[in-house]
């Protein structure tokens, strides 16, 4: 396979993290060089700004605008530092999260309207878009309980009410519906090897779409 920007977007709970590790790992058994790489974060700029959005126990309100700039910001960093220049030199670069979950969590989840979104993103990404997109779609309430089981992983959006979630899972959703050739939609209430091994079974023939 010809080295590919991969994203994997979801709701929470999804197992992202997980997959994105997994299919690293195959990846480099193949002998490529792989990014593993996720947002809002990748950069030390990134992470002070995933700090802000996602900290608990702030004296303060983060408004949805402001989180789509902070969001924006991190992007911009993140792109033109790692991404761009990890796929100039022919490697995978494997994304836990992009543009598209700001279409979904702001656009979708907080009710923002899209047309700003879409011109932020074309500014933020410097019009770099991925080659695949991976869905990890799973029910809200089975993804949040996976959520909640490890209370030291819980953030600010995990603990946004239960209409909120099902927004932004509806949003993912009616992407993908959007895109069909540059989404692969995949059932993440599957075990994590079935979920591994049918991302690996696919790639091949998604990304000979794109």
């Amino acid at each position: 396979m010809t080295p590919a920007f991969v994203v994997f977007e979801g709701p929470e709970g999804g197992g992202k993290t997980t997959q994105v590790a997994r299919l690293a790992a195959r990846l480099r058994a193949q002998g490529y060089e792989v990014v593993e790489t996720r947002e809002p974060g990748g950069t030390r700029v990134g992470n002070e700004i995933r700090a802000i959005l996602l900290g608990l126990g702030e004296d303060y309100a983060i408004l949805p605008e402001t989180e789509v700039l902070l969001l924006a910001a991190a992007r911009a960093q993140h792109v033109r530092e790692v991404i761009q220049p990890a796929l100039a030199r022919n490697a995978w670069v494997l994304c836990d999260r992009y543009a598209d979950s700001t279409y979904a969590y702001q656009g979708g989840g907080r009710g923002l309207d899209l047309a700003p979104l879409r011109d932020i993103q074309e500014f933020a990404t410097n019009g770099l878009m991925p080659d695949l997109r991976l869905l990890l779609d799973v029910p809200v309430e089975i993804g949040l309980k996976r959520r909640h089981a490890d209370p030291a992983s819980v953030n600010r959006i995990d603990l946004a009410d239960l209409s909120f979630h099902e927004r932004v899972r509806s949003a993912f959703l009616a992407l993908a519906a959007d895109s069909p050739d540059h989404w692969l939609v995949i059932d993440a209430r599957r075990d994590p090897d079935a979920v591994e091994a049918l991302i690996w079974e696919q790639l091949p023939r998604k990304l000979a779409t794109e």
